[in-house]
């Protein structure tokens, strides 16, 4: 017969058979509750002796013991997988690994419905504003370590408490070295690089590794110092097109100048050597080449003579010789 058998026969206030021994209804409370003794405590040793967890994809585990000679933060990180502990010894905190993205912007509409813009003095002590994107990201290895140096259980915690401070506080320190017109101008580039390895080397002993730092839009400052900064880049823009086409147009004279010089040169040179020419042609000419000149004439006629003789025809004007025809 089981328990619960026994249990109705007593409630219901059935009276003992021949064919059934008395139920004693104290034996049965005693075995009830010894039996849900068992289960409570079967409970609290599943629930508080030994628990499970299951670290995610992504994610790195740490365990941090409660009681003992070692307590705190074990050194060794816990990887993906299930992981069996005891509740009332120690405690399971998860922590992502992979990238983590925060903006910090006046725009409501960006971050956490707030203004977290942040603010930071150049080396003339003008304040500007900026909208600030960051990329983070812990190395896996060093989760117990960045555990041990923050004690956060969450990022969130960390990103817009210790995170957003040392951001400010680098912002700080190098604009302290850099003027309004560099950071606003041609040397944003290299003061956001510099804020950068700042941060960097203030989280590098934790594993935290910065993946992007930079401006969101242009810095804000008054618009007085943003017009005048504005003006002056213009006017360089200016004076460096006006120094570019004054190189052009010399260039241009330059090379008209000489290809002018070119031709006084090619001129003179050729005009050289024709009175060099004729001068030797005068000097060349004797009275015996005029006779050479004269007799090669002569034979030339000579050599285009086809033996026919002159012939003559009278006319009324007399006598006409025609010459033979060559």
């Amino acid at each position: 017969m089981t328990l619960f058998g026994e249990f109705m026969k007593v409630g219901s206030g059935r009276k003992q058979g021949d064919d059934e021994p008395a139920v004693d209804a104290g034996r049965l409370i005693k075995r009830g509750a010894f039996l849900a003794g068992l289960l409570l405590a079967g409970m609290v040793f599943f629930n508080y002796i030994v628990a499970v967890t299951r670290i995610g994809a992504g994610y790195v585990g740490v365990e941090v013991v409660l009681s003992g000679s070692q307590r705190g933060p074990s050194e060794i990180p816990i990887r993906t997988g299930w992981v069996f502990y005891s509740p009332l010894r120690s405690q399971i905190i998860e922590f992502p690994t992979f990238v983590q993205t925060v903006k910090w912007t006046h725009d409501m509409n960006e971050g956490r419905a707030a203004n977290e813009e942040m603010s930071f003095n150049s080396k003339e002590g003008m304040e500007i504003y900026s909208d600030v994107s960051l990329s983070y990201a812990i190395e896996p290895r060093q989760v117990p370590d960045f555990y041990v140096k923050y004690r956060v259980s969450d990022l969130e915690t960390f990103t817009h408490g210790i995170l957003r401070d040392i951001v400010r506080n680098s912002l700080n320190e190098v604009a302290s070295t850099y003027s309004v017109e560099q950071i606003y101008g041609e040397q944003k580039a290299q003061f956001l690089a510099s804020v950068q390895a700042l941060i960097q080397q203030k989280l590098a002993p934790v594993g935290v590794g910065i993946q992007q730092f930079g401006f969101i839009g242009a810095p804000r400052v008054p618009s007085v110092i943003a017009s005048a900064i504005t003006a002056k880049a213009q006017a360089i823009q200016d004076a460096e097109r006006a120094r570019n086409e004054l190189a052009k147009t010399q260039a241009e004279a330059a090379k008209t100048v000489a290809e002018a010089e070119g031709e006084a040169k090619a001129a003179v040179m050729r005009a050289n050597g024709e009175a060099e020419a004729n001068k030797i042609r005068q000097t060349s000419l004797t009275p015996q080449l005029l006779e050479l000149r004269k007799i090669e004439n002569q034979k030339a006629l000579i050599d285009r003579w086809n033996g026919a003789l002159p012939t003559v025809q009278t006319g009324n004007g007399g006598l006409l010789m025609e010459l033979p025809k060559q």
